[in-house]
């Protein structure tokens, strides 16, 4: 099939790559325009644009995806089917109907649960076992298109959003590519979604990532874990933002929620229930850092707290 891929991320490429290897031909890429990056805020191109254009393929990057211009070329291109991932921006009916077998998305959950920005996210925060990846027939609704298939993965007990993510976008691109191959030869027939078992995964904003000590310690461990690398988890010290890396569970719980300890050789803080080790850290306006190291240069004192 003649295919016009739509993705920007870094966790896209695993899948135009995985399309590019396979028999269908990737007429062109879709992608969010240049955005400014690095200190010195120059524009540039989204990962998936740099690895289209090494291949020599077309990119297109509308400002928006009704523009007319941006409509003409996707119907002169006529593409079969267009995959998606993570693209990053509605795409107006007047897209949608351009492609015969439409546009067939790759979410990073099992759908119909976590329909939204942030399936891996809430995944982990949510202390979800087992997770993984769907296909499905973009509709004008969020995430709700029948669904082609899925495979699964193991959310492992030390996982951040970014290890999960790496894992499901090797896994995804395969399943994409399949579902291609099934599209194509018509042994695919997309399913409608269950009606239960619906769960929502909305953006995780900054204050979502907050630390909340007076939380038990499983559930700051699976904030801090699902919100790294991105948003980064965070809490107050002194009144600055210290952010956090993942943290270890003890059995120690003679602290108070937020209260610090300083030890040779580690650094814990008091929750509802069990203390936790910090990790890294990242002091605002520093580098990031082992938490011993910031202990010391900042000299803690007795009973001084997080939050």
């Amino acid at each position: 099939m003649k295919l016009v891929f739509a993705g920007t991320p870094e966790v896209a490429v695993p899948s135009l790559e995985a399309l590019l290897a396979s028999g269908h031909e990737v007429a062109a890429v879709v992608t969010r325009p240049d955005a400014p990056a690095g200190r010195g805020r120059r524009l540039v191109a989204s990962p998936v644009a740099q690895r289209a254009e090494q291949a020599g393929i077309e990119v297109l990057k509308p400002a928006r995806p009704r523009d007319p211009d941006f409509l003409a070329r996707l119907a002169e291109i006529a593409p079969d089917c267009c995959p998606v991932v993570a693209y990053g921006a509605l795409l107006p009916k007047a897209a949608l109907d351009v492609p015969r077998h439409g546009w067939v998305n790759l979410h990073f959950s099992l759908l119909p649960a976590w329909r939204g920005a942030a399936p891996v996210q809430h995944a982990v925060m949510a202390g979800d076992e087992v997770t993984g990846a769907s296909t499905f027939l973009i509709e004008e609704g969020l995430d709700s298109g029948p669904v082609y298939g899925m495979v699964t993965e193991e959310v492992r007990p030390t996982d951040t959003s970014g290890d999960l993510l790496e894992r499901l976008s090797r896994s995804g691109a395969r399943l994409l590519a399949a579902t291609m191959d099934g599209v194509e030869s018509g042994e695919l027939v997309p399913r409608p979604q269950p009606a239960e078992g619906i769960t929502l995964a909305p953006k995780i904003t900054v204050e979502d990532a907050r630390v909340d000590w007076t939380a038990p310690a499983l559930r700051v461990d699976r904030v801090v874990r699902g919100c790294t690398p991105a948003p980064g988890a965070w809490t107050l010290f002194r009144g600055e933002r210290l952010k956090l890396g993942p943290v270890r569970i003890t059995e120690g719980n003679a602290l108070a929620p937020g209260e610090i300890a300083v030890a040779k050789n580690s650094v814990r803080v008091g929750t509802g229930s069990f203390e936790v080790e910090l990790g890294e850290v990242q002091p605002q306006g520093k580098k990031r850092m082992g938490a011993g190291d910031w202990a010391r240069g900042s000299r803690i004192e007795a009973a001084e707290r997080l939050g």
